[in-house]
């Protein structure tokens, strides 16, 4: 769909000469001595976060460690290599050696190996998470930059459009045509729509900043972007649905439950004593010859039979389902939630492009045109500008608020790897 956020070119709607235009424009800034900066697009700006972005390298190091924690897991005991000597003298004396291998019993290493399995789906899951939590935040920054951008030209046409009037104004006062009170009130407009400019520019500023933020961007600054920003599409109810029951978040926590499953399970193991093998021999200086000595040892469960760290885990347990039903129940409704608030601010951005935007303008060049022929007075046509400026300043936001809804959404759902990224496009 073609973009509508682009502001219209006041040529357009005033027929303004070359020179008027120039020494209506705001003091231009010095030019720089260096070439400036290419703009950034969203793609660029994806692959930098995915590739530079700290909180992401972190989530990679937790998979790093978790993987490291199941090859521990996977380890069995080590044996035990023991000396005893009886009787220091030489004639009488008695050497055993003897090697020790702790045996365990109950199935303790497959359900601690389980558990470790487990943990490391779950580091993947939360990178996954993180990944397309990044992504969001990302589109969403750079949306918010992109429109930043569009409402600092639309504030240069304003404050054009204001000085144009206040010129107009002056030279109707000269002439005797209107009192002096209208062009006073046609340069307070005008201050009042240069403060907006000003404002506009400190937006701006900060919404790079923001995205320099979201980016994980250490370099210079970044001065620009590029893309056309458009509505971005309706998500289909059904297969949000169906991709929320995939969602990472949600994979997260029913990778935990079944963690918590596993450590029950280790508890329980660790209720059943393990055995201890002992091999080795013996040599008997006073008997002059040497003997086989073969041990077998395991604990008697007589005072700790380990029934409170079962209690624990079971209770860890449906802890975690219940935690994995709640989250359920909290992304269905905030998934419902973002869908409510994009095909509403769908319905505003079209109703704006469609009817508000056209009558605006065609309002305010209708005034514009009867000033200039003496049929409207100044207020007409301040009136008539205020509501154009004001019908762009919504579009902008409305256009704003779909996006940070859909932005929502996938930060929800999750998103594909090299899926694009709806309503953007590159120029």
């Amino acid at each position: 769909m073609r973009s509508h956020c682009v502001p219209l070119v006041l040529a357009a709607l005033i027929p303004v000469s070359i020179a008027s235009a120039q020494s209506a424009a705001p003091p231009p800034t010095a030019a720089p001595s260096t070439p400036a900066a290419p703009a950034l697009t969203l793609a660029e700006a994806q692959a930098r976060a995915l590739r530079d972005h700290p909180g992401l390298s972190a989530a990679r190091r937790e998979v790093e460690a978790s993987q490291a924690a199941a090859d521990q897991a996977a380890a069995g005991p080590n044996p035990q290599l023991s000396f005893e000597l009886e009787d220091t003298r030489r004639d009488a004396r008695t050497a055993t050696v003897m090697l020790h291998q702790p045996l365990e019993m109950g199935g303790k290493r497959a359900a601690r190996l389980e558990a470790a399995e487990r943990a490391v789906a779950i580091a993947e899951a939360q990178l996954q998470a993180r990944r397309a939590a990044l992504r969001a935040n990302v589109t969403s920054a750079f949306v918010d930059a992109a429109l930043a951008q569009e409402q600092v030209r639309l504030a240069d046409a304003a404050l054009q459009l204001a000085q144009r009037a206040r010129e107009a104004a002056g030279k109707r006062v000269t002439a005797g045509k209107i009192a002096p009170i209208e062009a006073t009130r046609a340069q307070v407009a005008e201050a009042g729509v240069r403060l907006k400019w000003l404002q506009a520019h400190s937006e701006l500023r900060n919404a790079l900043q923001e995205l320099s933020a979201a980016i994980g961007h250490t370099g210079p600054a970044i001065e620009r972007v590029e893309g056309r920003v458009e509505l971005p599409p309706v998500v289909d109810g059904a297969t949000a649905a169906a991709r929320l029951a995939e969602a990472p978040t949600y994979r997260e926590a029913a990778l935990e439950v079944e963690r918590q499953r596993a450590l029950a399970r280790l508890e329980r193991a660790r209720g059943v004593p393990d055995l201890t093998l002992g091999v080795g021999a013996k040599r008997s200086e006073e008997l002059g010859r040497q003997q086989a000595v073969i041990g077998l040892s395991f604990p008697l469960p007589l005072f700790d039979r380990n029934q409170g760290a079962q209690r624990e885990a079971l209770r860890r347990q449906d802890k975690a389902a219940d935690e994995a039903r709640a989250l359920a129940l909290r992304l269905g409704s905030e998934l419902k939630r973002a869908e409510e608030r994009l095909a509403t601010a769908r319905v505003e951005v079209t109703t704006l492009q469609q009817d508000v935007l056209p009558e605006a303008e065609a309002a305010y060049g209708a005034a514009t045109q009867g000033f200039e022929l003496g049929k409207f007075g100044l207020t007409e046509v301040l009136d008539a500008q205020r509501t154009l400026l004001e019908a762009r300043a919504q579009h902008l936001r409305a256009l704003a608020d779909a996006h940070r809804a859909a932005a929502d959404i996938e930060r929800l759902i999750g998103s594909g790897e090299d899926a694009g990224v709806p309503g953007t496009r590159q120029p």
